[in-house]
C-alpha cells in the first residue's frame, strides 16, 4: 500500500487522460447505462495496471458487460442500508405525521426524533461499511460474478486479511468521493469529468488493496 496515495495522480500519466475522462463522463450521461460502462471502464483500467501499463483503458462504450455485475452487486448492498435505515425512519416519520393532527405527546415526539437520529445513524454506519468493504467486493464480483459479491463472510474475511490495506483504501475512496463532487462545486456539469477521474482513482486503490490483502505478511 505504499503507493496508494499516487492514486490522486495516475491517471495525469496518460497522454491522453483529459480526452479519455470526458468520454467516460460523457457517457455516464445515460441513465444507468453509462454508469455500468463506467465501471466496466474502472475494471478495464485495473487490469492495465495489474499488467504493470499505467494507462487508462481507452474510453468507449464497450464496457457494459464487465461492469453490470459489480453494478448488480453494489445496488444491492445500497438498497439494503437504504432498507434499514427504512425501518427506523418511516415509523418515526408516521408518528410525528400523527401528532401534527393531534395534541402534541412530548414523550411520542421524542421518539420520533430518536427514531429520526437511529436511522440517520444506521445509514451513515452502513454507509461506511459500504465504503471500506468497497474494493473486496468488487474484487469478488469481478472473479467471481454477484454471487461472490454478495457472500458478506468472504468479502468481510478478505477486509480481515489486512486491515490496514482495508482502511487506507477505504479512507482513499473517500478522499476520491469527495474529488467526484469537486465538479458540482467548480462548475455543475464538471461533475462528470471528475466522477471519471474518481473512477480512475478506484482502480488504483482496488489494485492497492489487492496487493495489500494478497502479499504474504512479514515475519
Amino acid at each position: 500500500m505504499d503507493r496508494i496515495t499516487e492514486a490522486f495522480v495516475w491517471p495525469v500519466r496518460d497522454p491522453e487522460w483529459i480526452v479519455k475522462l470526458l468520454i467516460i463522463g460523457l457517457i455516464s450521461l445515460i441513465p444507468i447505462v453509462g454508469v455500468i460502462n463506467a465501471i466496466g471502464w474502472m475494471l478495464a483500467s485495473l487490469d492495465r495496471l495489474r499488467a504493470g501499463d499505467e494507462r487508462l483503458a481507452p474510453a468507449n462504450l464497450s464496457y457494459l458487460p464487465r461492469g453490470v455485475r459489480v453494478f448488480v452487486v453494489e445496488l444491492v448492498y445500497t438498497l439494503v442500508i437504504a432498507a434499514i435505515g427504512a425501518i427506523f425512519y418511516i415509523p418515526g416519520v408516521l408518528i410525528a405525521v400523527r401528532q401534527g393532527h393531534d395534541t402534541a405527546n412530548p414523550g411520542l415526539i421524542g421518539v420520533a426524533i430518536l427514531l429520526n437520529l437511529v436511522a440517520f445513524g444506521a445509514v451513515t454506519l452502513g454507509s461506511l461499511a459500504y465504503t471500506f468493504a468497497l474494493p473486496a467486493f468488487v474484487l469478488a464480483t469481478d472473479a467471481g460474478g454477484i454471487a461472490a459479491g454478495l457472500r458478506v463472510g468472504d468479502v468481510v474475511r478478505r477486509c480481515r486479511v489486512n486491515p490496514i490495506s482495508t482502511l487506507i483504501a477505504g479512507l482513499m475512496l473517500i478522499a476520491a468521493s469527495f474529488i467526484s463532487t469537486l465538479g458540482v462545486i467548480a462548475c455543475g456539469i464538471g461533475v462528470f469529468f471528475t466522477a471519471a477521474y474518481a473512477l480512475a482513482m478506484q482502480a488504483w486503490i482496488i489494485h492497492s488493496f489487492e496487493v495489500g490483502s494478497t502479499a504474504p505478511k512479514a515475519g
